[in-house]
């Protein structure tokens, strides 16, 4: 049956949904997967999470997942699994398939690698919220062994033949679960290229509450991720460097951390992780968010617009779906540039100080609406509904 003739279902109320497993890959830290999770669990009290590793610090379960009883893996108590986990890739398929959820009413899995390929029962409702097929096993694979030095020596080929193995445990797994929800357009592309599935598009949760709208903006352009090599912040660093008149505030920490700040100019700020509130006001008073990465969905970029800050990003993934195009819309929140170059890059900033007074904080505000928590709440609550009517479950 095509995606769009599946029965809709109504979203009043939890209870009918029963006893809900959701299953999540690993939360190492609250990051834009984590909220996702929250909000999952806010939805269904009687959830319970399954997820590999856990290492939430004590005042992160208490805000967002009080009463929420946590599953992990058995290797989770290896002492300080928190360093070396996801060298454990490798493991994982195999350790995820060892949660039992079968006792459930209803499997929702929150993922971007394994979580998908939870054992269910052949009459078991199953959702899943896909983040991103498995970046690195799929067409990021390349990338992600150059970053790492990963050629064809011993080590290289070894590395290579445990991806091609996901890559078949992937596509083995690809059609255990009833829905696929995406959370962007690209991704849904994505769904369809390595999988063949059709999936629904449904945009990750912004708290729009916490993050008030910002008129009056300071003189400094702000970038924030956790700083990985697929974000590309080296990229905003080296265009700023041929920009020192202009300042660059970069927000977050990561494997990279050391190479970036050596690679910074003195036009170039590092923050760190922020306190929330920090966070949010670092985002709200600056002038643009500039981001050089492809991106999923990207919940930073989402929540820069809430805050009445226009952004500066690369023309693929997640982008595309929040940024309304500075010279294709007639209120824009936003400069896409289409290839990751320190000339592009350079080139989309020079058009947006040019074109500045066009993109209004208000416009910006506006069309974040579109990322709701209601609305979020609303697409899971009718998307698990439809599972489970498929399954006779009324």
């Amino acid at each position: 049956m095509p995606i769009d003739e599946l029965p809709a279902a109504s979203a009043a109320g939890v209870d009918r949904y029963g006893k809900i497993a959701v299953v999540h890959d690993w939360c190492p830290n609250f990051r834009g997967g984590e909220r996702v999770l929250a909000q999952i669990c806010k939805q269904f009290p009687n959830a319970e999470v399954f997820t590999l590793f856990d290492f939430l610090p004590a005042e992160v379960k208490e805000q967002y997942f009080r009463d929420v009883e946590f599953h992990t893996s058995a290797v989770n108590r290896i002492p300080m699994i928190e360093k070396f986990y996801r060298s454990l890739f490798f493991l994982c398929p195999f350790l995820i398939e060892q949660f039992d959820v079968t006792g459930y009413d209803a499997v929702i899995s929150s993922s971007a690698a394994f979580s998908r390929g939870v054992i269910t029962r052949p009459d078991q409702p199953h959702l899943c919220y896909v983040h991103s097929p498995v970046r690195y096993a799929w067409d990021e694979q390349f990338s992600y062994l150059q970053q790492g030095r990963l050629g064809f020596g011993p080590k290289g080929m070894l590395y290579r033949y445990m991806l091609h193995r996901l890559r078949t445990w992937d596509t083995r797994t690809a059609h255990g679960p009833d829905l696929m929800l995406a959370n962007s357009n690209y991704v849904r592309s994505r769904i369809q290229h390595i999988y063949g599935r059709d999936a629904r598009v449904v945009f990750p949760p912004v708290c729009l509450e916490e993050l008030p709208c910002v008129e009056d903006k300071d003189d400094y352009y702000v970038s924030a991720s956790f700083l990985a090599p697929y974000k590309r912040t080296d990229l905003v660093i080296r265009a700023f460097n041929e920009m020192p008149s202009r300042r660059l505030i970069i927000v977050g920490e990561g494997q990279q951390s050391a190479a970036l700040r050596a690679l910074a100019g003195p036009n170039v700020t590092f923050s760190g992780f922020l306190p929330r509130e920090e966070y949010v006001d670092t985002l709200a008073r600056a002038k643009a968010m500039v981001f050089a990465g492809c991106e999923d969905f990207g919940i930073a970029l989402a929540e820069a617009q809430a805050c009445g800050t226009p952004l500066i990003a690369f023309g693929r993934g997640g982008a595309v779906d929040i940024v309304r195009r500075l010279g294709t819309d007639p209120e824009p929140t936003g400069v896409l540039f289409k290839t990751q170059t320190v000339e592009e890059l350079k080139e989309a900033v020079n058009r947006f100080e040019e074109n500045s007074l066009l993109i209004a904080p208000k416009a910006c505000t506006s069309n974040a609406q579109r990322f709701s928590e209601e609305n979020f709440d609303r697409a899971i609550l009718e998307s698990i509904g439809t599972v489970q009517a498929l399954h006779g479950v009324m």
